[in-house]
């Protein structure tokens, strides 16, 4: 007999993979933005494939376990990528850098992939993440383009953009722990709270507000929410993990 719950993973772990690839169409396009708010929407998708999957009664699926680091590798490795190594906007400013923004975002992914394999083939047993999980990275690169490249809040530079993404690419791959956001933890209503800021910054951008306008603050603001949800996350979260818990508390 089917079980609703897991189909209803799968489809989100296939919607997670459907925005993944949007959001690569859209960097392509020349629309970050829009890129960025795919990325967003389908973290919300990634949490709920687990979710829907905690409450199936079957036993846990290898597919859905290696169809959603497949839709990770897409979503939170390709396109993020992609948004580093794609300046269709002030190509001037980046053209001395586009041969490092290809070679980071090459990097980025391999890390991205990296973690994702050790994951798939280990990691799920913890009750906690070793590395930033892909999702929490994606998030902070947004974060960075957001300040340093789209829209460029505090101007357009390169350097910090890369340097950030050199960061967050070896974040997700060294044996940090950092917890995994489900009930009961303390970070989740803050998490929770750094998602409607990246949903509400990105969409209040889409219209262009002009420099110093009540919609521009709003996206500024939100766009800060999300930088203190993001720096919540990395700086704290390692000293909530309980590496006592034992690996059931994972399925």
């Amino acid at each position: 007999m089917t079980d609703r719950w897991r189909v209803g993973a799968n489809l989100a772990t296939l919607a997670n993979a459907l925005l993944g690839v949007g959001a690569i169409l859209y960097v392509l396009a020349g629309n970050k933005l829009w890129a960025m708010l795919l990325i967003a929407a389908a973290i919300g998708f990634d949490g709920l494939d687990g979710l829907l999957s905690r409450r199936s009664t079957m036993p846990p699926s290898s597919f859905g376990r290696y169809a959603d680091s497949v839709a990770d590798a897409i979503t939170f490795g390709l396109a993020p990528a992609f948004l580093i190594a794609v300046h269709t906007s002030n190509p001037g400013i980046w053209a001395p850098w586009e041969t490092v923004a290809l070679a980071l975002a090459a990097a980025y992914f391999a890390a991205a992939i990296g973690r994702l394999v050790y994951f798939t083939a280990r990691g799920f047993q913890n009750a906690y993440f070793l590395g930033v999980p892909t999702p929490q990275a994606a998030l902070a690169l947004i974060v960075a383009l957001l300040f340093h490249d789209t829209p460029a809040f505090q101007t357009v530079q390169p350097v910090a953009v890369l340097i950030g993404a050199a960061v967050i690419a070896v974040l997700m791959v060294v044996p940090i722990p950092y917890p995994k956001i489900r009930r009961g933890s303390i970070l989740r209503a803050p998490m929770a709270a750094t998602g409607i800021a990246t949903v509400v910054a990105i969409l209040v951008l889409q219209f262009h507000p002009a420099t110093g306008s009540a919609l521009f603050l709003l996206a500024l603001g939100a766009s800060y929410s999300m930088l203190i949800g993001v720096a919540t996350y990395y700086f704290l979260g390692p000293f909530t993990v309980d590496r006592r818990a034992t690996p059931k508390a994972a399925s």
